[in-house]
């Protein structure tokens, strides 16, 4: 008889959770670069940045290695990473150091991840690759609003943020649901068909 020292564990879906960490990170912080809240309320996002978008998301990926998710692993890690640097960099960097200059570059540096991420999402799902695709476009515009001080571009990277949070929840609600229900109830369309095959 097997011990249970000796069975192999086996994770639940990581994805979700890593997604949705991403995904009410985003939400609120797009909501400050959009305006719709006042820019003093800032702090209120630093603990989601280090908690939920950060931590939680960071051992979203670690557990995407365990499940051998190469692409689930690189995500989460990366942009959980991103948002505790996000964090240590609001809270621990002296104002004047968060010159246009340098906060653009820190923004086209990710920019540049997720566009190639983007590319690898191509062979994920529909759902999970909107989500890239709208997040390569948020980081494109806040680097530049943020590069050049124009507001409005910065504007416009929020409303584009608020549509990649929307639509990182839809991905982590679709595959919570599919997971609980043991059927599709919300269609998340897969993209990773076999590569032998003569349409892929």
């Amino acid at each position: 008889m097997e011990s249970s020292a000796g069975r192999s564990w086996t994770p639940a879906n990581p994805a979700p959770l890593g997604l949705a960490g991403f995904a009410m990170t985003t939400f609120v912080l797009s909501m400050f670069n959009a305006n719709f809240v006042g820019a003093q309320g800032l702090p209120v996002v630093l603990g989601l940045a280090l908690v939920y978008g950060g931590i939680a998301q960071l051992l979203a990926g670690m557990w995407e290695f365990r499940t051998g998710n190469t692409f689930g692993a690189v995500a989460f890690s990366s942009y959980g990473a991103f948002w505790i640097s996000f964090w240590a960099l609001v809270t621990f960097a002296p104002a004047a150091a968060a010159v246009p200059a340098a906060i653009g570059l820190y923004l086209w540096s990710w920019a540049i991840f997720t566009a190639y991420m983007t590319v690898a999402a191509l062979r994920t799902s529909g759902a999970v690759l909107l989500v890239f695709v709208l997040l390569t476009v948020t980081f494109v515009l806040l680097a530049i609003g943020r590069s050049g001080s124009h507001t409005t571009v910065v504007h416009w990277g929020g409303y584009v943020g608020i549509a990649t949070a929307a639509a990182a929840w839809y991905a982590s609600f679709a595959q919570v649901v599919n997971s609980t229900f043991g059927r599709e109830v919300a269609p998340i369309l897969p993209l990773n068909r076999p590569l032998n095959r003569p349409d892929a």
